[in-house]
């Protein structure tokens, strides 16, 4: 399946893809020099676009920019990612970005709106992804009602820390009727037990691009305040930086990526924070994908 990438930054949504069967063509990014204003998609040429425009002008740290009477640098870029599927005409659509942005609207396409946070996805060891960040998705479908795509993803790679699907997050996002994979048995086990309660490792928070961490709570815009302090025995201090290897970790990366890029460190470190966590990327193409396949079975 052919799907067009808009604003791909370094490719991590596009690489997660990739890794799950997508041929992935990237569009324009600022980044690279690109303007998605000038870009003019051929029509009925792609299955898909996905994509996440920039979110300095939704994310929680928006009003510290408007404080001091500036605007965030790229302002609302939506409708250029609207205008871009409406020109392209996919079967679908996949559209990412912070929790506080608005949903895409196009019509002859239905949209459903979801959460996923990395943290719930599971990690090498069982237990949850490292690092906590919240994202906001729309999956948009043409010519029909969009499915809820949590349904379509693999409930066995989700962490729970209670171990109890209909009573959390997730669940809540499923429905009443849904707390399962609609393709699992009434009695199947769940996916993951209650013994896991309470452990498993730490949360880490996201990265921001000049390295500060900056913890913030479940439902919080992903993007963290790098004047945070951290309470230790009592005495509040500064917490370290990460460094560019922490960051490529924390988003599922080798900690050697981008070492061949042209990129200073800096500027390194701000791209990899900026993109989608590769176990969320894939999981959510994963949902994709089976939810395709069950499409053209129906």
């Amino acid at each position: 399946m052919l799907v067009l990438s808009l604003f791909p930054g370094i490719g991590l949504l596009d690489m997660a893809f990739e890794q799950e069967g997508f041929c992935v063509v990237r569009g324009p990014d600022v980044i690279w020099g690109g303007d998605i204003r000038s870009f003019r998609p051929p029509a009925s040429k792609f299955d898909g676009i996905i994509g996440g425009p920039p979110c300095q002008s939704f994310s929680s740290l928006a009003h510290l920019v408007r404080a001091s009477g500036n605007e965030p640098k790229f302002g609302n870029l939506i409708p250029e990612f609207e205008r871009c599927v409406r020109e392209a005409q996919p079967d679908w659509f996949l559209m990412e970005n912070v929790r506080q942005a608005p949903d895409a609207f196009l019509e002859g396409y239905g949209v459903h709106s979801f959460l996923l946070n990395n943290h719930w996805l599971a990690g090498p060891d069982g237990f949850g992804q490292e690092q906590e960040r919240l994202r906001k998705f729309n999956f948009g479908t043409r010519g029909r009602e969009a499915p809820n795509l949590m349904r379509w993803i693999d409930l066995a790679t989700l962490w729970l820390p209670k171990g109890d699907i209909k009573g959390s997050a997730i669940g809540s996002q499923l429905g009443s009727d849904e707390s399962r994979h609609p393709g699992s048995k009434k009695n199947s086990t769940p996916a993951v037990s209650s013994a896991h309660a309470g452990h498993g490792r730490s949360r880490k928070p996201i990265i921001l691009g000049n390295g500060d961490p900056c913890p913030v709570a479940i439902g919080g815009s992903g993007k963290i305040k790098p004047t945070v302090t951290s309470n230790v025995g009592g005495i509040r201090v500064r917490m370290a930086r990460y460094t560019l290897a922490d960051a490529c970790r924390l988003q599922g990366l080798p900690e050697d990526f981008l070492k061949d890029s042209p990129f200073r460190a800096d500027g390194k470190l701000k791209a990899v924070a900026n993109g989608v966590p590769l176990p969320m990327g894939r999981a959510i193409a994963g949902a994709i994908l089976q939810y395709i396949d069950e499409s053209k079975n129906a």
